[in-house]
C-alpha cells in the first residue's frame, strides 16, 4: 500500500512539474506575438493626446515644485521627457513635431532646478519652459493654443506637499 501511494505521489508531482505552455517555437507563442505585435501598431496616440498628457504633467510639475517636493517633481519632468520623446517616435508624419526639440534647453533647466532643490531658479526655468512651449505653439500656426502657470490644482485627489520623512 505504501508503494502504490508513493507512486502515486511521484506522478502527481511530476505532472505539476510539467510545463503547461507550449513551446517558444510553437505556432501558438507566434500566433499570440505576432497579435500582440499588431495591437501595439494599431494604437497610437494622437499628438493633441500626447500634448494633452503634456500639459498635465506641466501643471502638476508647477505644484510639486512650489511645494518643494522634489521627488515628485523629478517624475513630473520626467514624464514631460517621456511624452515629447513619444511625440517624435509616433507622429513622424506631422510637421509640427519637427520642432519639438526647440523645448529641450527649457526642460533641461528645470530638471536642472530640481536636481539644485532651487525654488527661485525652479520657477524662473519653468516660466521659460512655458514661454517656450507657446513659442513652439506659435511657430506651429497653434498660438491659439497658449499655455500659462497654473492658478489652481490639477487635479483635486492629489496631495503635492513632500511626504514627511518618518523618523
Amino acid at each position: 500500500m505504501k508503494t502504490t501511494i508513493a507512486i502515486l505521489l511521484l506522478a502527481f508531482l511530476a505532472s505539476c512539474s510539467q510545463n503547461p505552455r507550449p513551446a517558444q517555437d510553437s505556432p501558438y507563442v507566434d500566433s499570440l506575438a505576432l497579435e500582440v505585435k499588431e495591437i501595439r501598431e494599431s494604437y497610437r496616440p494622437g499628438l493633441g493626446e500626447i500634448m494633452l498628457g503634456i500639459q498635465l504633467h506641466h501643471a502638476k510639475l508647477w505644484f510639486a515644485g512650489t511645494n518643494n517636493n522634489w521627488k515628485l517633481a523629478e517624475y513630473e519632468i520626467g514624464e514631460i521627457k517621456e511624452s515629447l520623446e513619444e511625440a517624435t517616435v509616433v507622429e513622424t508624419n506631422r510637421p509640427e513635431v519637427k520642432t519639438i526639440g526647440m523645448i529641450t534647453p527649457a526642460v533641461d533647466s528645470v530638471a536642472a532646478a530640481i536636481q539644485e532643490k532651487n525654488l527661485p531658479e525652479f520657477k524662473r526655468n519653468f516660466e521659460l519652459m512655458t514661454a517656450t512651449c507657446n513659442n513652439c505653439h506659435t511657430a506651429n500656426k497653434f498660438e491659439f493654443n497658449v499655455i500659462t502657470i497654473p492658478t489652481a490644482l490639477p487635479v483635486t485627489n492629489q496631495d503635492f506637499k513632500p511626504k514627511a520623512m518618518a523618523k
